[in-house]
């Protein structure tokens, strides 16, 4: 106590841990998990860039060579039961799980050497299926090394102060949340090769965003594009500067109303986006072209 008040001084002292780097090489880390992935990388083929592509995922990935996408950034459809365009969101969970992996094996296919897979998702905590924790156990099982995880804080004050469950109980209470989150692996390598003057983001960017939580309000335009859940272009955004640079390739295989593609045409980079939606894939077409001015 000093002047009536607890003084903490010693408490990170206290916490040090000694002889860290030793320590650190005990536990192997994220050596443990990880595996060895092909090193070489190949070109992404002309016919597949700078394309929006309605089909299954699944099939027209395995079109493409190995190694080929720097950075995959998606949201999956999260299976709530929301009304999308030639999709049904409501499946049991573990079929939804088995056809969600199938294509994210093939993106852990065809990313580089070095490159990174970001996925924004959002659990249905009414179902009590973690569905971040099992997404991130997919990949780790995979062999790709866990980046880390971004909480997007949505700032949604109707389910901040909204209560569920047992009302003043604790027989069964409801959390609520108002944030989702992003999930980021890298595959064979923590450090992604790039040339410094393809580098786009600046020193407050990368201080501020390296702090790995985003204040980012939710898109406002999704009833404009006929589409039940956008991710906002502010979002992928920071994840294409954070972890990508300019003349990289950038995939999405659930591109919905085409954000991610157009902020990778926006922002310097070459994209591919895939949907099984016809009016979809016109929509995220349309959005580019008016980037463009046509």
């Amino acid at each position: 106590m000093r002047g009536g008040k607890k003084i903490y001084e010693g408490f990170n002292a206290e916490r040090k841990v000694k002889n860290r780097k030793i320590k650190e090489r005990k536990r192997l880390g994220y050596e443990a998990f990880a595996k060895e992935f092909p090193r070489e990388n190949n070109e992404l083929p002309e016919q597949y860039t700078n394309k929006i592509l309605r089909g299954n995922s699944e099939q027209l990935l395995q079109k493409l060579p190995d190694n080929c996408i720097d950075i995959v950034v998606t949201s999956p459809p999260y299976n709530f039961g929301l009304d999308y365009s030639g999709h049904v969101d409501t499946d049991t969970w573990h079929a939804y799980f088995d056809k969600l992996f199938e294509v994210f094996d093939e993106c852990i296919r065809v990313v580089k050497h070095g490159g990174r897979i970001v996925v924004n998702v959002s659990p249905l905590f009414s179902d009590y299926i973690p569905t971040h924790h099992i997404i991130s156990k997919f990949f780790i099982d995979k062999g790709l090394i866990w980046k880390g995880e971004i909480l997007w804080e949505k700032n949604n004050y109707n389910c901040k102060y909204t209560a569920w469950g047992s009302w003043s109980s604790p027989a069964s209470p409801y959390l609520k949340y108002t944030w989702e989150f992003l999930e980021v692996f890298c595959k064979g390598d923590l450090k992604k090769c790039g040339s410094k003057e393809n580098n786009d983001i600046s020193d407050d960017e990368f201080k501020s965003w390296v702090n790995a939580k985003w204040s980012i309000a939710p898109e406002h335009k999704m009833k404009q594009y006929r589409h039940p859940a956008m991710f906002p272009e502010q979002l992928v955004m920071r994840a294409l500067k954070l972890f990508s640079f300019r003349g990289d390739v950038v995939l999405d295989p659930f591109n919905g109303a085409g954000t991610t593609t157009l902020v990778a045409h926006k922002f310097g980079r070459k994209y591919l986006g895939i949907d099984c939606s016809n009016e979809y894939c016109k929509t995220a077409e349309q959005r580019i072209a008016e980037n463009l001015g046509t």
